[in-house]
């Protein structure tokens, strides 16, 4: 909200904890209408377009539902809890020519344009590997008998919550483990895995093999694209909102909105291609800390030429894949083989249950 550029305005808000919602805009001192789900809010036809902020289990569905409402979409990260949510809701954005943002923001920052195009062009010469963070994955989700079930607070539209994960009892810790997140790896990872395949010139694919490189939840993974190239998740402290890409010219590490290089004289080059005064204007606003001001504004710009955003929803479902690929590894602890255009495991029946998981009645994925 702080972040919405000045020619947003903001006239609705939807919660299935209407009471937090409430209190918040008492807070607030706002006007806003406040609704205990999406449905009524989306059927209000004066509505142009949400922004979606839910968990990753909850995500895919009100965007769907907002889709097939005619509004324009930002959705934030991580994007899906699995592939094949991230599959039907691009055929959904597609068929009715929806403007969706995904809120993976260094896509709108000039630093991380600038550094990601020097690799895509060739500057560091032939790409030798790329040496990303070892984001943390998630455990298995704890059985009912393992919290404490509580009464569900007033106002608070607990089956809605829980979306299409299978049904518990509310409490603390009903809604972790790998049923309902992805851990760092499509968290953090979302944002560096997003800058690798931007560097890459991979945003309209996916790796063909993955393979673990040490053992268990947390395990170091490392991917191939077919024409070779190589993506270590090996590090223990590195650039979560990038990585670091080594190639026969040097290496160039990029981060959020900043980059580095060895030789020091690649970041000097890069950082001439720079607009300085543009960079300044933005970081000295100080309520675009994150620049994220900016990504809603491509969006809202977007909106109004009916262009697709920088960050549409197909770059944002394939980056999220990829980390989503990364924990599958680790779960099934063996070499994989992948078809980036079925997006499916090959001869893997295991893996692939992780990627297209059974719904609860009620919470189904629309077909297209």
């Amino acid at each position: 909200m702080e972040q919405l550029p000045e020619s947003a305005e903001l006239v609705a808000v939807a919660d299935c904890n209407i009471t937090q919602a409430l209190q918040f805009r008492k807070e607030k001192a706002a006007t806003w209408a406040v609704y205990g789900s999406h449905y009524p809010l989306l059927d209000r036809k004066d509505i142009d377009a949400v922004i979606i902020a839910g968990q990753e289990y909850q995500r895919v569905l009100p965007c769907i539902h907002a889709v097939q409402a005619g509004k324009d979409v930002y959705a934030e990260k991580p994007l899906t809890l699995y592939v094949q949510e991230g599959q039907t809701l691009v055929q959904h954005v597609r068929k009715h020519d929806t403007v969706f943002q995904v809120g993976t923001q260094q896509r709108s920052m000039e630093m991380n344009r600038v550094a990601c195009e020097f690799v895509r062009n060739g500057g560091l010469g032939k790409l030798r590997y790329v040496s990303a963070v070892n984001y943390s994955g998630v455990g298995s989700t704890p059985a009912v008998d393992s919290y404490a079930e509580q009464p569900i607070p007033g106002g608070f539209h607990w089956d809605l919550h829980l979306n299409q994960s299978v049904w518990r009892p509310f409490g603390d810790g009903a809604t972790k483990g790998r049923n309902y997140v992805g851990g760092e790896m499509t968290n953090w990872g979302a944002h560096g895995v997003d800058q690798i395949q931007w560097a890459l010139g991979k945003d309209g694919t996916l790796p063909v093999r993955f393979k673990p490189l040490t053992a268990g939840q947390n395990g170091k993974v490392a991917a191939w694209y077919a024409d070779g190239t190589e993506v270590r998740f090996e590090l223990d402290k590195g650039p979560q909102g990038g990585a670091i890409f080594i190639g026969e010219k040097g290496k160039l590490e990029i981060n959020r909105n900043k980059f580095m290089s060895n030789p020091i004289d690649i970041r000097d080059e890069l950082m001439r291609q720079v607009d300085q005064a543009e960079e300044e204007m933005k970081w000295s606003d100080q309520t675009a800390l994150w620049q994220a001001k900016w990504h809603l504004q491509n969006w809202i710009d977007c909106i109004k030429s009916r262009q697709r955003p920088v960050a549409d929803v197909e770059i944002g479902h394939r980056s999220v894949a990829f980390c989503h690929l990364v924990n599958i590894t680790r779960w099934t602890g063996r070499e994989l083989l992948f078809d980036p255009m079925a997006e499916r495991f090959i001869d893997a029946d295991d893996a692939n249950a992780w990627n297209d998981r059974p719904r609860r009645a009620g919470y189904e994925l629309p077909a297209v």
